[in-house]
């Protein structure tokens, strides 16, 4: 066997081993993207940012900030319930195990975010996906959901069979919560600090961070902690492949 064999093999297995992992993040469902994004921006108080607004000196990218909800024109449910946001997704399983979305929500008012004395608009029609809060989900036979849906039930049955279950999954903030918001700072014409959504829209949880990045996490986190796991033996081990492989080509 040539000096150049065993990392070449090495390369070989770690890049297999970085792809099964990136495989395994990807089955679990975890939004990884998201909870990157919120768990790595710079944390700063409202108080702060209007400081720096003053100064002329606010971060430039997304920074991560907190404060209360205040909504002059809240949403208000047939309960009484007042809310700022609120999503729905209505859906059915399939005879092959697929889900399809029958409904789909997103309800959202314009609020000041609040902390103290400082307080800067924010319009939460222009959430990003998720809403990061903790879901009320029900799940039953798809005959529970009422004459509302039944036209869009017997479509689903005419093309691909009846559904066998039906789930419904909400998220909403209400206009008392407290929000993380992953926003980027910037001041309007007057130099007054306004909060503007970074690409792809504000990231809202109405719920602490680490609690935040659970849900993110999804329901197969284990799953998407070992992908982590196996990517970095891989990734590392493709690593000193290649610079094995180096030193012999060098010899």
């Amino acid at each position: 066997m040539s000096e150049a064999a065993l990392p070449i093999l090495a390369v070989v297995i770690g890049l297999v081993g970085a792809g099964a992992g990136a495989a395994l993040i990807r089955s679990s469902g975890a939004n990884t993207g998201a909870g990157r994004r919120l768990a790595g921006a710079q944390a700063v108080s409202l108080r702060e940012l209007q400081d720096l607004a003053a100064r002329d000196q606010l971060p430039r990218g997304p920074v991560r900030v907190e404060g209360r909800v205040r909504c002059a024109n809240p949403l208000t449910l047939p309960g009484g319930d007042r809310l700022a946001a609120l999503h729905r997704d209505v859906e059915v399983e399939l005879p092959d195990g697929g889900w399809r979305v029958i409904e789909r929500v997103r309800e959202a008012r314009a609020i000041d975010l609040w902390e103290r004395t400082t307080s800067v608009p924010l319009d939460l029609a222009e959430l990003a996906e998720p809403l990061i809060t903790i879901p009320e989900v029900w799940e039953g036979p798809p005959t529970e959901l009422g004459e509302t849906y039944r036209p869009a039930i017997d479509r689903v049955a005419g093309e691909l069979g009846p559904p066998r279950r039906a789930r419904a999954t909400t998220r909403q903030l209400s206009v008392v919560d407290q929000l993380i918001v992953l926003a980027v700072p910037s001041r309007d014409e007057a130099g007054r600090l306004q909060l503007r959504p970074p690409r792809g829209g504000f990231l809202a949880a109405n719920v602490e961070l680490d609690t935040a990045m659970r849900l993110l996490a999804g329901r197969g986190r284990t799953r998407m902690l070992a992908g982590f796991a196996v990517g970095a033996v891989g990734a590392t081990l493709a690593v000193l492949g290649a610079i094995g492989l180096l030193v012999a080509l060098s010899g």
